[in-house]
């Protein structure tokens, strides 16, 4: 049997990173247009003259900081979930534990007495850091 590789082409590949760059250069786009009408009308409500440099430094100034509340807020909830997931959350460490429960106690399903040896050295051997025993001690009674 042979494996045929298929070849997608740039626009399905990064189909994700187009659209994200679609709706970026649409929404920075809009913010801009929108800008300056607003620029225009506060100028003319003012008597003040309409001047390209002020208002590219102006709306420069409020691109930045909604980038930097955005970009902070977003930052913290990647590096923030990282450093929690890494730590070893209670959130975090839910689905781990269930999963080294069932690799345990298939393995001790298949092979009880060499699974026993070596489970304890796998422990052993990550002092501390053992897996939520108690369906292994189900199946070993005979649940």
């Amino acid at each position: 049997m042979s494996l045929i590789m298929t070849r997608h082409s740039i626009w399905k590949r990064f189909g994700f990173a187009w659209v994200t760059g679609a709706l970026f250069v649409i929404t920075l786009s809009g913010h801009w247009i929108f800008g300056w009408f607003a620029y225009v009308d506060e100028q003319q409500a003012h008597q003040q003259p309409i001047e390209i440099g002020a208002y590219t430094m102006q709306m420069m100034r409020d691109t930045l900081e909604n980038w930097q509340s955005e970009f902070l807020q977003l930052m913290w909830q990647v590096a923030g979930l990282a450093i929690l997931l890494h730590v070893g959350s209670p959130q975090s460490k839910e689905g781990d534990d269930r999963m080294e429960a069932k690799i345990d106690a298939i393995l001790l399903a298949v092979e009880p007495k060499k699974g026993d040896e070596l489970l304890k050295r796998i422990d052993d051997a990550y002092e501390g850091r053992h897996t939520d025993t108690r369906f292994v001690q189900e199946l070993e009674r005979g649940r």
